[in-house]
């Protein structure tokens, strides 16, 4: 099964250089924001993406974050030669429309919707916790790289982690970040609420058939064990909404890591 994404040539290079990477060391990236809020990130022991605190040494920066570096189900991976699985369930969506609170923590910019959004997976409520946006995406499909991509942290009441990860790419705007950007922070520590009534439902495509694979958070402490669902098909949003946030992230997201092994299924 083959999907292509068109991408530019610089996000290209990105990719060609991860997955060269891959073959010396495992990398690393995302934490929780559901056991460390956003206020608290910036209170954590300090990571970035690049340099001496950047990707390759997140496993040397804090004892709790070795698995980001000796760990068999690091996230994000190369979605290839996947297997079609048509028991796979529907995903449901139960997203509550409302204001919404955006913190830029200095990784990301997070976003924490109205209480009582859900889905549910498999007879399983997974409450939605957060989303943050990633630049250019860190969903890597046949070696493609979208734009962007926004990914939406999910969790159980018994603590079982669901991230859903759609790729953006530049198009048409989106209606769902205007209404966020107006009131995006652009400083690490600032926040802001959208004056607007939103859904984060308007940021999945209408076809919701998904890849799934068992990973981990793609930032420290790149806990394993996290079911991931990429949707298969992209959103688009404008280019202007795209350098808003690349004006902010030049480059936000973690290189690739190794499979070992790991298979991914399509759900269609």
């Amino acid at each position: 099964m083959s999907i292509s994404r068109s991408s530019k040539g610089w996000i290209a290079a990105v990719a060609l250089v991860g997955l060269c990477a891959l073959q010396t060391s495992v990398l690393a990236q995302q934490q929780n924001r559901s056991s460390t809020p956003a206020s608290a990130a910036a209170l954590a022991p300090s990571w970035t993406y690049e340099g001496p605190t950047g990707a390759l040494h997140w496993d040397r920066l804090n004892p709790a974050w070795r698995v980001c570096e000796n760990g068999k189900q690091q996230s994000p991976i190369d979605i290839h030669k996947v297997r079609l699985d048509k028991t796979l369930p529907p995903i449901q969506f139960h997203y509550l429309t409302g204001t919404m609170k955006l913190v830029n923590d200095g990784h990301t910019v997070r976003v924490t919707p109205p209480d009582g959004s859900y889905i549910t997976l498999g007879g399983v409520r997974y409450n939605l916790v957060e989303f943050h946006f990633h630049h250019p995406g860190e969903e890597v499909i046949n070696g493609d790289i979208s734009d962007m991509s926004v990914q939406f942290v999910h969790r159980s009441d018994d603590g079982k982690i669901v991230i859903l990860a759609v790729e953006l790419t530049e198009g048409n705007s989106n209606a769902i970040l205007a209404g966020l950007w107006e009131k995006l922070p652009k400083t690490a520590g600032a926040t802001g609420t959208s004056t607007l009534m939103l859904n984060p439902v308007g940021l999945f495509p209408a076809d919701r058939g998904y890849w799934t694979y068992t990973g981990s958070l793609t930032e420290p402490p790149c806990t394993e064990g996290v079911q991931w669902l990429v949707l298969q098909n992209p959103v688009t949003l404008s280019r202007e909404q795209l350098q808003a946030f690349a004006a902010l992230f030049k480059r936000n997201t973690r290189l690739l890591q190794l499979t070992h092994g790991r298979h991914v299924k399509a759900s269609e």
